[in-house]
C-alpha cells in the first residue's frame, strides 16, 4: 500500500522524496520543526582543528625537548595516541551533525509542500481499505503488457490514473477526519435536538463515502478489463506462435501418417487465433469504456 499519495502536481523529483520521508513527515505533522543551522564560530569542524593543532604542537614540543628517547619512546606513541582517539570520537561527532544537516535540507525542501501529500496513517481504517483497493487497481493497470505495449491509452493513464488516486485520498483524509470528530462529539449521550441534528449528519458522512467507494469501484472495473485483455493478448501471442510453426507440424504429421488424428486439431488452430483475435479486441473495448467512466 502507498504510505504517502502525492499531489500529481508535485515535480517527480520532490515527490519521490515526499514518499521516502514518511517518518520524517509524521513528526512535521505532530508540530516538529528542525532546529536552526547554528553560528559558523560554534561549528564542531573549528574546535576540531584547534584541539589537533594543539596536540600535534605539545607533542612536536616533546620531542624536541628531547623526551623522545630510547626510554620515553612508548611515551611518545602514547602522546601521539591521544590525538588520533579523539579525532575518531569527534569525527562520530561531526557524522551526527552531518545528518542533523542532511535532515534539515529535506525538511526545508519538503515543508513547501504542505497539503500536497496524504498519509495513509492518517487515515481510518475503513479509509485505509479503500485507499489500498484503489492502490491495487491502479498498480494492476501500469504493471500490466498491454499498457506496456500501447495497446492501452497509456498517455491517458499517466495523467488520469494518479489524478484518480489523488482526489480519493483527499478525499478520505477528510472524511476520516470529520468521521473521527462526529464520534467524539456523540460518544456520549445525546440530548433529543442534539441528536436530531447528528444523525443527519452521519448520514451525509455515510453517503461521501459511498461516493469514494463508488470511485474506488470504477477502477476496480477498468482493473479487471485490462487483466481479461492482458489474458486475451497473452492467448494471441501463443497462439500466433503455434501458427508461425504450423508448416513444421504438418510436415510431421505427413511424414508419420497421423493425418487423420490431427488434421481436425490443426485446422482448428487458425479459427482459435482469429476467436482470441477476436476476444482481444473485444477486451480491449471493455476496457477503454471502463476507462471513460473514470473521466471527472
Amino acid at each position: 500500500m502507498a504510505k504517502v499519495v502525492v499531489d500529481p502536481e508535485v515535480p517527480q523529483e520532490d515527490a519521490d522524496l515526499l514518499r521516502q520521508s514518511e517518518q520524517l513527515l509524521l513528526r512535521t505533522r505532530d508540530g516538529w520543526t528542525a532546529d536552526p543551522p547554528p553560528p559558523k564560530s560554534s561549528g564542531r569542524a573549528g574546535r576540531l582543528a584547534l584541539v589537533i593543532g594543539a596536540l600535534v604542537l605539545i607533542f612536536l614540543m616533546a620531542t624536541l625537548g628531547g623526551l623522545v628517547s630510547n626510554a620515553g619512546g612508548a611515551l611518545a606513541l602514547s602522546l601521539l595516541g591521544v590525538p588520533l582517539a579523539i579525532v575518531a570520537l569527534l569525527r562520530r561527532d561531526l557524522d551526527e551533525d552531518d545528518d542533523v544537516v542532511a535532515e534539515r535540507a529535506v525538511y526545508e525542501q519538503l515543508r513547501q509542500y504542505e497539503g500536497r501529500y496524504v498519509l495513509a496513517v492518517d487515515l481510518d481504517e475503513s479509509s485505509r481499505r479503500l485507499l489500498e483497493r484503489a492502490h491495487q487497481a491502479i498498480a494492476t493497470v501500469f504493471a500490466s503488457r498491454v499498457q506496456a505495449e500501447g495497446l492501452l491509452d497509456g498517455a491517458r493513464n499517466a495523467v488520469m490514473l494518479p489524478a484518480q488516486e489523488w482526489e480519493i485520498a483527499k478525499l478520505l483524509a477528510k472524511l476520516s477526519a470529520l468521521r473521527s470528530r462526529h464520534r467524539e462529539t456523540v460518544s456520549d449521550e445525546l440530548a433529543p435536538e442534539v441528536a436530531a441534528v447528528a444523525a443527519p449528519l452521519a448520514r451525509a458522512l455515510d453517503s461521501s463515502e459511498d461516493a469514494v467507494v463508488a470511485r474506488v469501484e470504477a477502477l476496480e472495473r477498468y482493473a479487471v478489463n485490462v487483466t481479461e485483455a492482458e489474458r486475451a493478448y497473452r492467448a494471441h501471442e501463443q497462439v500466433e506462435e503455434l501458427r508461425g510453426r504450423l508448416h513444421q507440424y504438418e510436415e510431421l504429421v505427413a511424414e508419420s501418417g497421423a493425418d487423420s488424428f490431427a488434421a481436425p486439431e490443426l485446422a482448428a488452430l487458425a479459427e482459435d487465433a482469429g476467436q482470441l483475435e477476436q476476444a482481444l479486441r473485444r477486451s480491449l473495448s471493455s476496457a477503454h469504456e471502463a476507462f471513460r467512466y473514470l473521466d471527472p
